[in-house]
């Protein structure tokens, strides 16, 4: 999946969240936007009621997205399911938009009326919604090879050594430039103080070659060369750091999960035992 296919694919999920969004928002603003002891006299109360038939299928569909999102992503995730069809990465963009619009879905189903045991589940899930977004942003943190598999700081090292071999290999490069080039330092930090620095030093490279009489494209070339010896070296710096996050990530957004799973099959459990059996 190239670049912008990769776009196509994100933008596709999010105009779909937003879309559903919008359409159940305004479908239902006059009945959700009355207080709770008025909408029984609402003339589609019966529709879109928690037990009516548009409240409980959206409440069906959005638990069977949720948990059909956690499942295929864990089966991938753990043995590999799939693994020929889709990257990890892949998979786990397609795993947060079917575990953000089935929330959604699961709110309007509730028709924004929380209280008990169910108050519990429905901010277990806002918690895991949450912490899903920024355990996505620490995963693409970590530097991971094109199949998706997290690299180790030896790869990256030894990815490190090569290039730099490269670098040192180009004639066309003077010994000021090149020192710069590769005076980046190992524990380099994810920040904006490495990126200020970086920055910098970008700019004193394009200076010292303005003054070469090398052509534009090698110009181009070798600070494309600087950027990719940074890169390198800030990932190395932010690795362990990153991999340390996630691993405490895991505590946060694994238990609210569990809670919020086990209040929905009580609250399922109690509703087919009370004969709700809407669409079904």
């Amino acid at each position: 999946m190239n670049k912008l296919t990769h776009n196509i694919y994100i933008g596709t999920m999010v105009f779909i969240v937003l879309a559903i969004t919008y359409y159940l928002a305004s479908t239902g603003y006059s009945y959700y936007s009355l207080p709770i002891e008025e909408r029984f006299y609402h003339d589609k109360y019966a529709w879109f009621k928690p037990s009516g038939m548009m409240g409980h299928t959206l409440g069906v569909i959005g638990m069977f997205l949720i948990t059909f999102g956690v499942f295929i992503y864990i089966v991938r995730k753990r043995y590999g399911f799939l693994s020929k069809l889709i990257r990890l990465k892949y998979l786990l963009e397609f795993h947060i938009f079917l575990c953000t619009l089935g929330p959604i879905l699961i709110l309007f189903h509730t028709t924004f009326k929380f209280g008990g045991i169910v108050a519990i589940a429905f901010w277990s899930m806002v918690a895991v919604v949450l912490s899903g977004v920024i355990g996505r942003f620490i995963y693409i943190q970590i530097p991971r090879s094109i199949e998706g598999r997290e690299l180790s700081i030896q790869d990256i090292q030894n990815k490190r050594n090569d290039f730099e071999g490269e670098i040192r290999k180009n004639k066309s490069i003077n010994s000021e430039t090149l020192d710069l080039i590769l005076s980046n330092s190992e524990d380099q930090k994810w920040g904006l103080k490495t990126s200020f620095i970086n920055y910098a030093k970008i700019k004193q490279i394009k200076k010292n070659l303005k003054m070469s009489s090398l052509t534009k494209v090698a110009k181009v070339a070798i600070v494309e060369m600087a950027k990719e010896e940074m890169s390198l070296a800030s990932k190395i710096g932010r690795l362990e750091q990153m991999q340390k996050l996630f691993k405490y990530w895991h505590v946060v957004h694994m238990p609210f999960a569990i809670i919020m799973l086990i209040i929905v099959l009580i609250h399922v459990g109690v509703t087919l035992s009370l004969g709700y059996k809407g669409i079904f």
